[in-house]
């Protein structure tokens, strides 16, 4: 087969054009030795590695379609042997009707050739082999070469100036899947993976390379479909295909939502797919996708009601109180325009965050929701906004003027309640209240527009009471009418912003240590001065109100230069809740479960107050640090604070985008047991078994 469609590649050569053609060859290849020696008796990787010209390809072990796959003929020394040839992971390559499986770029195909025990140790074996391999574009060309290499033959060398080559190499090999596959044959040829921790990371793509030819249909269209129980790819099997006879061996290829690419080895028996989707099935399972939709976007609109109660957004609750209460003598037209205004602010800065988290998700950038505070420069830029908020309620400087009669939303308008709203949101971010995690983690493995659909039903639900206060004018009678009070009221409203400001220092703290806090104080105390100059010269005259607001201005460049500089610093751990604890890393909680120790996995980040009053008022109890002790379960802090590409990737697998996520996986267990997040004493006793 191999040798008639490189005759017919070479008749469709010759037909075209000598100027249509690119010059060849078109593949330079060479051997590569992992080690520079070898003792009597051991083994050595050597690599294959073709050089291939952009836009031409060779094959796989399966070439698809058409093509044909690369081979290598060995000439060794007696007593020699050679292992089969590892094949890295194919890419789809559609050429016209057809669809070919290989490569394009450099790949390297690995073989490991054994040497006899009465090798003589101090001899130089040049080892040679012949090699073919057929390259296409629009045409396919058969190229072949014979190879040397020679091979000291002594004690063992490993050539570190190839360490790294031979690591990518065996990256981009496929891996045993560690879960259990089976198929079944119908309509659809359907490939079932039996893995709950794989559904709920729920991979993006899946793509299936068959080993044997004329089973599946390279070109139709592979569909992805989940269980709770696992994933299933819906493949549409080879024209008269009614029996595969035996297992269903492969490549399955799945890309996470981070963009990373995991490959496994297939050897699937035939078996029971459960939701598999054939036939009248598939309304039902369209169905089954919607109700998940609908409830998704049913418990953000409910987690953005409850984010308005959350510690991080109390103080900026005060704000919208005060803005609102002047309306209580009869303003209701403008009562509304604000409640609007400050609704289409919060909405909005939901949409444009989802929107930024999604794009950054999908570009392989591994965020998830409260990243922006895991950036020290943006920590620092919040707090110094609140605490100029401050600043102005208690007068040090003054944008508008609240007195008897004089309304603060007069002044600012609805531009100023739209303001206030995008301010909410910016404060609201880290938090991630009840019924909000299911909802986030479920949009962020979504299509785009599924995700922005909760990102907004997360700011209805966000913006609603203010909304209605705005908009329903009895709501406003049962606040007080204006007053002296609303002057007391603004100065004592500043008190909470000076508390966030100090909260969010902390969280600095946590993140770059006390140099951090340093350059924020002092930018705070700049603050202090650019907004006391902007008040002291705002009634003099031209000249004098120009120094006082380029001195401003100066005060102002001056913070920005110092807050640049915190770009890049790192976080020391987050505290624990327990004396014993260690940090969280993939291979510490692989390597634990391994050893049939129990685990608990506590991931924080130290500006999510939840988390806090979370290991304050229950994972630090006394009950709790007895109960793992007397069962020896390990405690893991995953430390979110700072971007942690394992850790968000640990939330993820877990249906959440962020914190707090609290998972106990028993000895043996296959899955964790995911706890609520906002956990009880009683309730971690019950999950651990206590």
């Amino acid at each position: 087969m191999r040798y008639f469609l490189a005759s017919i590649g070479l008749l469709l050569a010759a037909a075209l054009p000598a100027q249509a053609q690119d010059a060849g060859p078109y593949v330079q290849a060479r051997l590569v030795s992992e080690d520079s020696a070898v003792p009597p008796g051991g083994a050595v990787t050597i690599a294959l590695v073709e050089d291939i010209q952009a836009g031409w390809h060779t094959y796989w072990a399966n070439p698809g379609d058409a093509g044909a796959a690369t081979e290598i003929k060995w000439t060794l020394p007696q007593g020699w042997g050679a292992g089969a040839i590892q094949w890295p992971t194919p890419k789809r390559l559609p050429v016209g009707p057809l669809m070919d499986y290989g490569y394009e770029g450099q790949p390297w195909l690995l073989q490991k050739l054994t040497i006899p025990a009465n090798a003589k140790a101090g001899d130089t074996v040049t080892l040679k082999a012949a090699v073919g391999w057929l390259v296409c574009k629009d045409v396919c060309v058969p190229e072949d070469a014979t190879l040397t290499l020679p091979l000291k033959i002594g004690t063992a060398a490993i050539d570190p100036a190839l360490t790294k080559d031979f690591a990518t190499a065996r990256s981009l090999m496929p891996v045993a899947s560690p879960w259990t596959l089976t198929y079944s044959l119908g309509k659809t040829l359907d490939l079932y993976a039996a893995a709950p921790a794989l559904a709920a990371a729920h991979p993006v793509e899946a793509s299936f390379f068959p080993e044997k030819t004329d089973v599946v249909d390279g070109d139709a269209k592979q569909t992805l479909d989940f269980t709770k129980d696992g994933l299933i790819l819906h493949l549409a099997p080879a024209s008269k295909v009614t029996k595969i006879g035996g297992a269903l061996t492969g490549v399955l290829v799945l890309k996470s939502s981070d963009g990373s690419i995991q490959a496994l080895t297939v050897n699937a028996p035939p078996g029971s797919v459960p939701g598999a989707i054939t036939g009248s099935d598939a309304s039902v399972a369209g169905a089954s996708v919607d109700i998940t939709l609908w409830v998704a976007i049913l418990s953000a609109f409910i987690g953005g009601l409850i984010l308005n109660a959350m510690p991080c957004v109390l103080p900026i609750l005060a704000i919208k109180a005060l803005a609102l209460a002047k309306h209580s003598g009869g303003e209701h037209k403008e009562a509304a325009r604000e409640g609007s205004a400050y609704s289409a602010g919060a909405i909005l800065s939901f949409l444009v965050l989802g929107l930024l988290i999604v794009v950054l998700r999908q570009s392989g950038a591994a965020v998830g929701w409260g990243f922006q505070l895991q950036e020290p420069v943006a920590v620092a830029g919040f707090a110094l906004l609140i605490f100029a908020v401050g600043l102005n309620l208690s007068g040090v400087f003054e944008v508008g003027s609240i007195t008897m009669g004089d309304s603060l939303a007069a002044r600012s308008g609805p531009l100023g309640a739209f303001f206030t709203g995008v301010l909410a949101v910016a404060v609201a971010a880290p938090c991630t209240a009840p019924f909000m995690a299911a909802a986030l983690g479920f949009a962020l493995m979504q299509s785009a527009v599924s995700a922005m659909l909760i990102f907004f039903s997360l700011g209805i639900g966000f913006a609603l009471p203010f909304l209605i206060l705005g908009l329903w004018p009895r709501a406003l009678l049962f606040l007080p009418k204006p007053g002296t009070w609303m002057l007391r009221l603004k100065q004592f409203l500043a008190f909470p912003m000076y508390g966030a400001a100090a909260w969010l220092t902390w969280v600095l703290a946590q993140e770059t240590g006390p140099n951090g806090v340093l350059v924020l104080l002092a930018a705070m105390v700049a603050l202090s001065l650019a907004a006391w100059l902007w008040e002291v010269t705002r009634n003099l005259s031209n000249a004098g109100r120009g120094i006082g607001v380029a001195a401003a201005l100066m005060i102002v460049a001056a913070i920005l230069y110092g807050l640049a500089t915190l770009s890049g610093t790192a976080a020391p751990p987050a505290t624990a809740a327990s004396a014993a604890a260690e940090g969280f890393t993939d291979a510490k909680l692989a390597a634990l479960r391994a050893s049939g120790q129990p685990v608990f996995v506590d991931a924080t980040a130290a500006w999510c107050i939840t988390c806090l009053v979370n290991e304050k008022a229950v994972l630090s109890r006394a009950s709790i640090k007895d109960a793992f002790a007397q069962r020896h379960i390990a405690y893991l802090v995953a430390d979110w604070t700072n971007r942690n590409a394992a850790i968000t990737r640990l939330l993820g697998a877990n249906g959440r985008s962020g914190v707090p996520l609290y998972l106990y996986y028993p000895p043996g267990a296959d899955k964790p047991i995911i706890l609520p997040q906002i956990p009880t004493e009683a309730g971690i006793l019950a999950a651990i078994g206590s």
